[in-house]
């Protein structure tokens, strides 16, 4: 039973990186791409109905993990406290971003917090991506099943490497996304950032390959010991591959679909290589917490996989019409 909330805890950060990765990605752009007022006005308004509805899948996710694994829950929040700080206070920029810079009929009013919300959403992709990497390498637990970080050990070399990686591959999610939604200009030029960031996403594979082989050997080595893994690796790479082909062949909608699928590969791919690992110590320390020592009770979860199952089930019926609807409108160039 805790190999299934394994599953369920990858499948619900998975969800929320794909679906608040694109608001996040058009974020990251905002400056760049929206070259006057009317065009950062767009971009908003084409993210502006679901991206506080995305967010739901990273409070749920967090409360999944409470529940199934109280243990690496308490050591990852106790242990990168700073951290989820951090992630909060920008989560709260980037609602304040979006929700004050129609406030006031003001260029200056709207330029500060246009620049709000594109600093706060390109720092929060980036400060994912570090919280993934200390992940990977490992956190400094102790016997007790606790450990501290400060902030100069957080943001080690690895950690900051993932951290690009996760804001060039969450910025050409976005930038797929303006392709498909935006209108000339903006979808010109969100185009064009989309091709070149595929090309930093797969040099960016190519750089961190060997740096989480010398972090953690095993999670390269999971993958000869059980080889039906590799249908995750094969998912990301197939993808990618996509997301070329339907840029070549300029339909957007695919490749903002291979770009999902992307993601989707990426995290499915860290969560094997990681197996049975919830929260792993440093490489050869040996006080990581696996499925088994840190999961609660199996009463506990064999009631609670009823409860998810109803509660998830709802969920999916409520985006599913929601985005639904959202994908049926195109809103107007303001």
């Amino acid at each position: 039973m805790a190999t299934v909330f394994f599953i369920v805890v990858a499948f619900m950060i998975a969800t929320y990186v794909v679906l608040d990765g694109f608001d996040l990605g058009v974020g990251a752009l905002h400056r760049i791409l929206g070259r006057t007022d009317p065009e950062r006005d767009e971009a908003t308004s084409l993210i502006g109905p679901i991206w506080d509805g995305n967010e739901v899948w990273l409070i749920a996710g967090g409360g999944v993990l409470f529940l199934a694994f109280p243990k690496a829950y308490a050591a990852a929040f106790s242990g990168l406290y700073f951290g989820l700080i951090l992630v909060l206070w920008l989560l709260i920029g980037r609602g304040l971003g979006i929700e004050m810079r129609h406030q006031i009929d003001h260029p200056l009013w709207r330029a500060a917090w246009d620049t709000v919300f594109w600093l706060s959403s390109a720092a929060l992709a980036f400060v994912f991506g570090v919280a993934l990497g200390n992940v990977v390498r490992g956190v400094p637990l102790g016997p007790d099943g606790y450990f501290h970080l400060t902030l100069f050990h957080i943001l080690n070399w690895y950690a900051l490497m993932i951290g690009l990686f996760g804001l060039v591959v969450l910025s050409a999610h976005g930038a797929h996304f303006l392709a498909w939604r935006a209108t000339a200009p903006l979808a010109n030029r969100a185009r064009s950032w989309a091709r070149g960031l595929w090309c930093g996403e797969v040099l960016l594979i190519l750089g961190c390959a060997w740096p989480t082989y010398s972090v953690r050997s095993t999670m390269v080595t999971s993958f000869g010991d059980h080889p039906w893994r590799l249908v995750f690796p094969i998912l990301a790479l197939g993808a990618l591959a996509a997301e070329f082909a339907w840029q070549r062949a300029g339909r957007w909608s695919r490749a903002f679909l291979a770009s999902c699928a992307f993601i989707v590969g990426l995290l499915t791919t860290m969560a094997a290589g990681l197996y049975p690992y919830i929260l792993p110590a440093h490489e050869h320390r040996p006080y990581g917490l696996t499925v088994d020592n840190a999961a609660t009770g199996h009463h506990a979860l064999a009631v609670a996989i009823v409860w998810w199952s109803i509660a998830i089930a709802l969920a999916i019926v409520y985006f599913t019409v929601v985005y639904r609807l959202f994908f049926r409108q195109r809103p107007a160039r303001a």
